[in-house]
């Protein structure tokens, strides 16, 4: 009897052991993997052009041995100016007007710079300001969009970088094609003896060369 109760104790241990349902093996879970944001550093150098450092001077020519004439603008108006990542870009869409009183050919005379406003600019249309803007082509090629005389027309430049944030502009203007050959026979009567060279030929030359020079900031 004693053993029959040893047998019905050992059936039901292994009926409740066979019940229990067996743990599936389920791998614990993988934290979820965090993810710091860093704040975005900007370590490109950014340029700006910087207004009042902007210089143009102008070579203007005279008799048949091409005489240099040389004088600047005292007065540049800049606009449209912005920051970027190059100086060229920088300059990309800059626009400029440039007052033509502010016409200076240091002459010691006092009467060269009112002959030049009187008979040069004062034979065109719309002369009191010389307007336009600087263009960098995709491959840096510059040049500038020049309104004179009612008409726009381009002039290709050489640039220099003297450093980073000093280049130099170099251009020449052939007054053609702005329709400005009118004023340059008015000049030149204007001014008959002083542009007669050795030859007795009195000649104003229909080109002017053109240099500038631009500094910017650097962030």
């Amino acid at each position: 009897m004693k053993n029959l109760k040893h047998l019905a104790l050992s059936l039901l241990t292994l009926t409740a052991i066979s019940c229990k349902e067996t743990p599936k093996n389920t791998p614990e879970p993988t934290p979820a993997a965090t993810t710091t944001t860093q704040p975005e550093t900007n370590t490109a150098n950014s340029y700006q052009i910087i207004d009042s450092a902007t210089t143009v001077n102008f070579t203007a020519y005279k008799t048949t041995d091409k005489v240099a004439v040389k004088g600047s603008f005292q007065k540049i108006n800049l606009t449209n100016t912005k920051q970027a990542k190059t100086a060229l870009e920088a300059l990309h869409g800059t626009q400029f007007s440039i007052p033509v009183k502010s016409l200076y050919t240091n002459d010691a005379s006092g009467t060269r710079d009112p002959k030049i406003l009187k008979f040069f600019f004062g034979t065109m249309k719309n002369t009191q300001l010389i307007s336009g803007v600087f263009k960098v082509a995709d491959n840096n090629q510059c040049s500038i969009d020049v309104t004179l005389n009612g008409k726009t027309a381009n002039i290709p430049l050489k640039y220099t970088a003297n450093t980073d944030t000093k280049l130099s502009f170099d251009g020449i203007m052939h007054l053609e094609n702005w329709d400005a050959l009118a004023a340059v026979a008015a000049i030149n009567k204007a001014c008959l003896a002083l542009h007669t060279g050795k030859d007795g030929v009195s000649k104003t030359w229909n080109e002017v060369a053109l240099h500038a020079e631009v500094l910017l900031h650097k962030n």
